[in-house]
Order: structure tokens, then sequence, then C-alpha cells
């Protein structure tokens, strides 16, 4: 299949997402159901990749455009195999006093010679930031983290929006302590689409971006710090402190990693369009937010696709940041919206940037 769209157009020899910003708790539950399915999946980092193994699936098909996001799976995949759990989260997070460096040496060999010659050259990033850090879209944080948060916030601050409260607490404190005009200002400037595309995504993915991002990071951001509980949401801890705080993403969780470990041999991962998969059925779809880098008739024929690759009661589920997505109007009688469940799962999603959860179930 000829490159098209955003192939053609970002930079895919980077590693984008060191970690994937989707909220795997969400994901898991969208697709939750009976053991030996088939799903396919977006790569980006691979760590929602992993966390489907969590489902008892027969297969999980992983596809990206981008070699680099696969070695990001690749990696974890090693070292879920070679290291320990704590070991595993210790090359995942920048702590402090860990040889990061001398456990990818016993990960590499576990790697194939081009992974492991693409990790070999970043031993050095990995050392410093964790395997978790080391992405664009990472560094993009860190900056705003390092360089824009002191000007808003104290450490005190920053640290106190992860205490425990109850609801009533954490609006006060959401609306006492953080919701100031540096912060109102810091969100015009930082999150816009200039300078995300900059620092973080590549700005071809805004081609087709409607509406303002920061006034969305603003309301999605009191939803995670009121409605939700920061000390239970790896995101936000990541973002704001640069290390998880007491909450891990589902895949690096300990309680599952012995049952993901065991299950590792069930991923089929491999270069390529996640809609280019000829003579398979899958029973679920985690797309991640592929649909929002594609104009509109560009969307409407790989849902095509994808509609053809779909078990009878398959179901689709990906995010919209920026550019609404939903089932094309050609496509339309094909499938049923789930709008209770996306209602009930969209409340819970700690990954707040997104603006919209969207999940289809063939009929």
């Amino acid at each position: 299949m000829p490159e098209t769209g955003i192939a053609s157009k970002a930079r895919f020899d980077i590693v984008r997402y060191a970690q994937v910003w989707e909220d795997a708790d969400i994901l898991v539950d969208a697709l939750a159901g009976p053991p030996g399915r088939t799903f396919l999946s977006v790569c980006s980092a691979g760590d929602n990749a992993l966390a489907l193994l969590l489902l008892d699936p027969r297969t999980v098909v992983v596809r990206d455009l981008s070699e680099a996001q696969l070695h990001c799976l690749a990696v974890r995949i090693a070292a879920m195999r070679t290291l320990a759990w704590a070991e595993f989260v210790a090359l995942m997070e920048p702590t402090p006093a860990i040889d990061r460096t001398a456990l990818m040496q016993r990960v590499l060999p576990a790697l194939s010679p081009a992974a492991r010659e693409f990790w070999q050259t970043r031993l050095d990033a990995v050392e410093i930031l964790g395997l978790a850090g080391v992405g664009k879209f990472e560094h993009y944080f860190a900056v705003f983290r390092r360089r824009i948060l002191p000007l808003i916030h104290g450490a005190a601050t920053v640290e106190g929006v992860f205490v425990p409260r109850s609801r009533e607490d954490r609006e006060n404190f959401f609306t006492e302590h953080w919701n100031n005009w540096r912060w109102r200002l810091a969100t015009n400037l930082f999150f816009s689409r200039f300078v995300m595309g900059r620092l973080g995504r590549d700005p071809a993915f805004f081609a087709h971006a409607e509406g303002s991002l920061p006034a969305q990071v603003r309301r999605k951001v009191r939803q995670a710090a009121v409605d939700q509980d920061p000390s239970k949401n790896p995101y936000m801890q990541w973002i704001l402190i640069g290390r998880h705080a007491g909450a891990l993403p589902l895949a690096w969780r300990e309680e599952h990693f012995a049952t993901i470990r065991a299950r590792l041999d069930r991923l089929d991962v491999g270069l390529g369009r996640v809609d280019d998969q000829a003579a398979q059925k899958f029973d679920g779809f985690n797309l991640s937010d592929v649909f929002e880098y594609m104009a509109a008739d560009e969307f409407s024929a790989c849902y095509g696709r994808l509609l053809s690759l779909s078990n009878p009661g398959a179901r689709l589920v990906y995010w919209n940041m920026m550019a609404p997505r939903r089932v094309p109007a050609v496509h339309a009688s094909a499938v049923r919206r789930n709008a209770e469940l996306e209602a009930r799962l969209a409340a819970a999603d700690k990954a707040f940037f997104y603006a919209d959860l969207v999940i289809e179930d063939v009929t």
C-alpha cells in the first residue's frame, strides 16, 4: 500500500513517544471480554499492546509506521524476559542511583540486531532519563517541567497535587493554589499547536486539528485534578514531576508482570500500516489517535479497510485530541456507537489531554 497522508509528511526515524499516553486501564476495560480473541493494536511505545495481554487473547497483532517505535516495544519485551519486576521499572524510570546501563547490557543480547544497534546508540540517554523518558514528546514535557512550571508554582505546590484528598479538598486546592493567572498564561503559550508541534508532536500531526488546544488542556487538567484522584494518575505524575510517584501504567504494575511475561509470545509485531493486514480478522482494535492524522477521505478509506478486517461484534477503540473523528457517514450502518460505555470510561480516563474517547461496535 503506498504511503499517503502522515506517512509521507512526518518523521518516523526518532522515538516520538517513549511511553504510551493513552490510558491502558480504559483501553482494557473497553475491550474486556472472553479469552482467546484476536486484537489489532497501534504500537506507539508498546505499553498498551502489552496491557492487552491481560485479556488473555489468542494474538495481539501490533503495527506501526515507525521502526523506532517498534524498537520501544522490542526493548520492553526483552527487559520483561530478562529482568525482575523491580529492575524493569528501574530501567523505565529516571530513578536516581540506578545503573541503567548495566541493566541494558543484560537486555541487549535478547534484542534483534537492528533493535540492539538502535539502543546501543542511546545508552547515555537511557542512563539519564530512563527508557520512558527518551522520546520527543517526553522531552516536551521535560521542558515544561523544568523551565515553565517553576515560573508558575513552587515545588511544594506541585508535590501537593499528588497528596490524597477528598474531592472537595481537591477542588479547593485547585482553585486556591493551582489555577492562577500564570497557569492560564503558560497554557496559552506552551500548549499551543505551534509549540507542541515544534517540541512535542510533529507539526504534520496538527494538519487536521480544530479548536483551542490550551482551552482543552485547562479543562481536562481540572477534571484530572479535581474529579479524579491525581495520586493515582501516572500520566499527570510524569508530566509534573518527571517520574511515577505511587502510580504506574497498567502494563508496568507488579501484580501484572508475571502474566504479561508469560504471554509475550502472543504478540505479532511488525512494521506497516495498521489497516494493511491481509487475510486476518480481529475482535478488537486499539487505534490510539491514528485517525486525527488523516484527512477526511483518507480516514473514511482507512475505516472501511478496518471494517473489512473485523469479525462480527468487533470493537474499535480510539481517541481524539484535536481532530473530531467518528465513524464516517458512509460506514455508519456498519457500526453502533457505545455511548454509555464511552461516557463511563471517559469520566475515568487519566490521560487527560484527549478531548474524546470513541468506542464503536461492528454490527
